[in-house]
């Protein structure tokens, strides 16, 4: 994890007024409408299939950046694509947080041949391939997909509906590269908004950059009706420009 510059260690005290070993289980001034902090950023993408080697190095830079821009990395404990981005995040002192489908250490490993050396915390969901797919959704403040298939394309879905920030490394192929067709069939707005960029360093920023300049105060399309002053913020089709 990356050290908080003099600004933002400035912000967390502010927001959190820490004051010893002990203090109030509950801040009663922390509003997180006011709180542009990015704490966890989830990779979603291949888990098999044909696997470049490029693209394989794509998402290991991907977990680098992740790990530099001082953010959890959250994935879903599984081979391929989120398995290089987890060693990548590892492997540059991040700390990486496994959601798993299995219900326990033995299950993930021997039922759903699943990896857990790149992982600080597996979480064992029990809820299976597709249930643990909102769970790694609603734990991450920012969605990136790379590659990716039917299980990406689901966890696309709910990222989008439920109006998230989502990040799409282009020229990883798979869903991702399809996404920008995919998007007008939808005829949705959900308040989601897309950022795509082919190299990992500058998505990730690009992505930090969009959710603490406005998208932090819609972080759900099923809270709360936003104000005019929030609708403004750009929709979905026409969200950051593609980067290539």
């Amino acid at each position: 994890m990356q050290p908080l510059n003099a600004s933002e260690s400035s912000t967390r005290r502010e927001l959190r007024p820490y004051s010893g070993e002990i203090c109030p289980d509950v801040d009663p001034s922390y509003d997180p409408l006011s709180d542009p902090t990015v704490r966890a950023i989830g990779m979603m993408g291949s888990a098999g299939g044909e696997l470049p080697e490029p693209v394989r190095k794509l998402c290991y830079a991907l977990g680098v950046a992740i790990a530099k821009s001082g953010c959890v990395l959250i994935t879903g404990a599984c081979p391929g694509l989120p398995y290089d981005c987890a060693r990548g995040a590892r492997a540059s002192g991040g700390l990486s947080v496994g959601v798993s489908p299995a219900l326990s250490r033995s299950e993930h490993v021997n039922k759903y041949a699943s990896p857990v050396d790149a992982y600080d915390v597996i979480i064992y969901t029990g809820s299976g391939l597709m249930g643990r797919e909102v769970h790694n959704i609603h734990s991450s403040d920012i969605v990136i997909i790379a590659g990716g298939h039917s299980g990406t394309l689901g966890e696309f879905a709910i990222a989008y509906d439920e109006g998230k920030l989502i990040g799409v490394l282009t020229g990883s192929g798979g869903i991702a590269d399809d996404i920008n067709r995919i998007i007008p069939i939808l005829d949705k707005v959900t308040g989601a908004v897309l950022v795509y960029d082919d190299d990992p360093e500058r998505l990730v920023r690009r992505c930090i950059e969009a959710y603490q300049e406005g998208h932090f105060k819609r972080p759900s399309t099923f809270q709360a009706e936003p104000t005019d002053e929030e609708r403004t913020w750009p929709s979905s089709p026409s969200s950051a420009p593609q980067v290539s």
